[in-house]
Order: structure tokens, then sequence, then C-alpha cells
């Protein structure tokens, strides 16, 4: 079995994490999702990998290599050109549009292959989904989950006979106008042979266009319901709540970096925590080369990034803090994800720090070993507290 990984998308409703990297590259717990689905397939035997790429390509073509490090070949297909003036432009072609491109040029899908987004984290049972595509006779497998019928509107829905053959789609229906609370996980299961029905050279998509394609021309298309843990990080609030229930604990094969030094605490290499009047409440984490002044309060779940600095008498409150984040002396950030200029509230309101009238945060780079008197007022951000 082979697989392919879907990371050509730019992630626009996962800004401002996605103005510098990859939505693939998107971290959690220090690594990015798609390290994470790399080391799955791997430990399910499956070592060879293509990925298609487009926006900010680099940065995955420079973490992954050709994958000897993670047990893995993996190899790219770039979608997009150059201009006259020599930039690189990325132009993605489409989910299925990137298969075909990739087929054309080598021949890399000649036997059954896995496909999935590399924007989210599963546990799939791939052996057990694996087996079911074959005793169906399928030449396509959806894998689906079951969602509340409430939450139908956030999904892309699958309609499936008893069989569970596909019959037909719901992009996010309403409530009452669902036919299946069954939602696609972006996770399929492909023969060969069905590459054969991807027209060339065109932006071609899977969910909207070849599969709608396979129902029409009758082909042995079915659905699987599995029970597994799937987070899809679709937007920044999912970003949020992802790093919540995985510092926690709630993903068992996830486990916390750095070295536990207290009930709740974990730390990275050589970090500063002066503890005079300082309170942490774990699930922490601290990344290395950080700094923590007396005075602080840090309330978890939070992850603070490598090269940040925690000013005397702030406080910082289930927050994801991306490497070198200075937060201010007396300021509160309370359910926030910051990264570099930028913090997003928990509800996804996007705020500039140069819109900030307070000093909330600044690249800690910057301001670290500068002096400056205390606030003895605490201010909370604007807007987002």
């Amino acid at each position: 079995m082979k697989a392919m990984i879907l990371a050509a998308g730019k992630g626009t409703r996962v800004q401002p994490l996605t103005y510098e990297l990859p939505k693939p590259m998107i971290p959690i717990l220090g690594k990015p999702v798609m390290e994470y689905l790399v080391e799955h397939l791997v430990k399910y035997g499956i070592h060879e990998i293509m990925v298609n790429v487009s926006y900010l390509h680099q940065k995955i073509e420079d973490y992954f290599g050709e994958g000897q490090r993670f047990g893995a070949q993996i190899g790219y297909s770039f979608e997009g050109y150059m201009t006259d003036d020599g930039e690189v432009m990325p132009k993605p072609i489409g989910s299925a549009g990137g298969l075909k491109k990739i087929q054309e040029f080598g021949g890399f899908f000649d036997e059954t292959t896995l496909v999935i987004c590399g924007d989210a984290l599963i546990d799939l049972d791939i052996k057990s989904a694996l087996f079911e595509h074959r005793q169906k006779g399928a030449m396509v497998s959806i894998i689906t989950k079951e969602v509340e019928r409430s939450k139908v509107s956030d999904y892309g829905m699958v309609v499936t006979d008893d069989e569970g053959r596909v019959l037909s789609f719901q992009e996010k229906p309403k409530p009452e106008d669902a036919l299946s609370n069954l939602a696609s996980t972006g996770i399929y299961i492909f023969e060969p042979e069905v590459l054969d029905l991807i027209p060339s050279g065109v932006e071609f998509d899977i969910g909207s266009q070849l599969f709608p394609l396979l129902v029409e021309k009758g082909v042995p298309f079915f659905a699987q319901k599995r029970f597994f843990n799937w987070i899809d990080i679709g937007n920044v609030k999912d970003y949020w709540s992802v790093s919540q229930n995985v510092l926690k604990g709630e993903l068992a094969h996830m486990t916390m970096p750095g070295t536990q030094i207290a009930d709740g605490l974990w730390v990275g290499l050589n970090t500063n925590i002066d503890w005079e009047g300082t309170t942490i409440e774990g699930p922490v984490y601290l990344g290395s080369g950080s700094t923590i002044e007396a005075g602080s309060t840090i309330i978890g779940p939070t992850w603070i990034g490598h090269g940040s600095q925690i000013c005397s008498g702030s406080e910082v409150v289930r927050s994801v803090l991306f490497e070198y984040t200075r937060v201010s002396p007396h300021s509160q950030m309370s359910e926030l994800v910051v990264c570099k200029d930028y913090c997003v509230s928990r509800e996804g309101k996007m705020q500039h720090v140069s819109e900030c009238v307070e000093d909330y945060w600044r690249d800690a780079r910057d301001r670290r070993g500068k002096t400056r008197v205390p606030e003895v007022k605490t201010r909370k951000l604007a807007g987002v507290v």
C-alpha cells in the first residue's frame, strides 16, 4: 500500500497561523501536524508517500526531506510556476488534479493507495479499513465518522444505502435538511484504475468533482463508518480547541515533550523560572530557553513556545503562545493563540499587535534584556479577554 498526503492548500481559514507556514506545518505539541501523519503511516507499514505541495512548499520539503529520519520515502509534486522574473508562484490544481499529475509523470499509483489530507490528527486503524475496502470489492472507499445532527453544517456529509454504497453528497447542510450524519474525514482509499477518470491538465477536486462522477458512472464506491479520533484543524478556533484537548492528554498516542518537573508542568531545555510569587497550574509546557519572571501566573492547558518571556505580574490562561512571545508586565492574556504579530481569541477574533493601544505582547527577541518600569495596573487585552 502507498500513500498520498494532500498538502497544496493555502489554509486561509487558519490565518494568521498560515501567513508564514503551510497548513500541514502547523505545530501541535511542537511537531507539525503532517509529522504525526507520516509517523502513523509508517506505523502501519506504509513507507512510500507522495505529497503534493504548492504554497510555501519549501517549508515542507526542507523539514521532511526525502523521509529517511521518519523511516519513509517521501516524494513531492510541486503545483505552480515560475514568472519571467524568477519568482515561484503557487497554483494548486485541485486534490484530484494533483493525483493525476503525479500519475502521468511517473506512474506512482500502481497499487492500492491511501489518500489523506495533511491537516488533521488521526489514529485510524488503517489495516482494518483496508480489509473492509477489499472485502467489499471497492474501487474507492471514503472514511466517514458519525457526527451529531446539530453539527452537520460544519462538514461534507455522505449519503449511502444500507450496504454502504455512496449515493450522494451534501456540503454543510442545515440539520433539518441533512440526509445523513456521516461526515467525510478527507481520508480515502483508491485503486489505481480510478485515476483514469480524472481529466488531464485541468483543476479537478476529489470531493466536489471526482466523487459525483464515480456515483454517476456506478463505480464500486463505498463509505466506511469508522470509530476513531479525527481532529480536523479547519480554522483557528479549531486549533485552539485541539491544543486544549491535546494538552489535557485526551489523545493517548500524543505525549508531552520535554521533562516533567512538577505535577502538570513540562519544560524544555534551559528554561528559567523565578518561583517567587509565581503560580503555575498544569497542564503547562514551557519551551526551551523560555523565561518566567517572579509573580507570573500561568493556568493550563497552556503551551508556551521556546524563547518566550512571561514578564513579572503577567497572567497567561489556557492559551497557546508561539515561539519568542514576550508577554508584557502586568498583562493578562486568556484563551488566546498568539502567533508572532497576531493574536486570535477562542472565538476567532484576530488582532494585530499594532491595533493594541497598550503593549500587551511583543517579539521576545526584540525586547529581551531591556529594562522598563513595571506597571502597577493589570491590563487585559481589549475585546479578546
